[in-house]
């Protein structure tokens, strides 16, 4: 099945990032985030760097050091921090869902993968850092989220 759970690690990054978009162009130390997103500080550090090696976060040292987005807030989406941490969106036992061949009356079920995948990017492609700075989402997902089915865990 494919694993659409949010890591406590993804959380974070994601919550890192949306702190780095309301900085704008100035930099916050890791020590700021930290306290302002109750994220443990090694967590934290490994997860700048990720974020640094996948070129969204840049980093200054020294006494006006620091962290910031490396690119505009509005170029950056949910979907680019969640890859840059976790790996692709959505796979099933670790593969792309287009990779997989299911044979007789299973053979439908690649195509749920496939479209389970697509709402995913729908949804975390379409929200930018600079929306969830702003604290606005885009009216699809503000929709969705609004749905009172949505709020039911099943």
């Amino acid at each position: 099945m494919a694993d659409v759970r949010v890591s406590a690690k993804a959380d974070y990054a994601v919550r890192a990032a949306v702190e780095l978009a309301g900085a704008g162009e100035g930099s916050l130390t890791a020590e700021f985030i930290a306290s302002r997103q109750d994220i443990p500080m090694p967590f934290l550090q490994k997860i700048l760097h990720e974020l640094r090696i996948a070129r969204l976060v840049a980093s200054q040292r020294g006494p006006d050091g620091g962290h910031r987005l490396a690119r505009p807030a509005e170029q950056i989406t949910v979907a680019d921090v969640l890859r840059a941490i976790e790996g692709p969106l959505a796979a099933v036992r670790g593969e792309a869902p287009e990779a997989l061949h299911y044979g007789g009356s299973a053979e439908p079920v690649q195509l749920v993968w496939i479209a389970l995948r697509t709402n995913m990017r729908e949804v975390l492609e379409g929200v930018t850092f600079a929306d969830l700075a702003a604290g606005h989402l885009p009216s699809r997902v503000e929709r969705l989220a609004r749905e009172p089915e949505s709020w039911v865990t099943r």
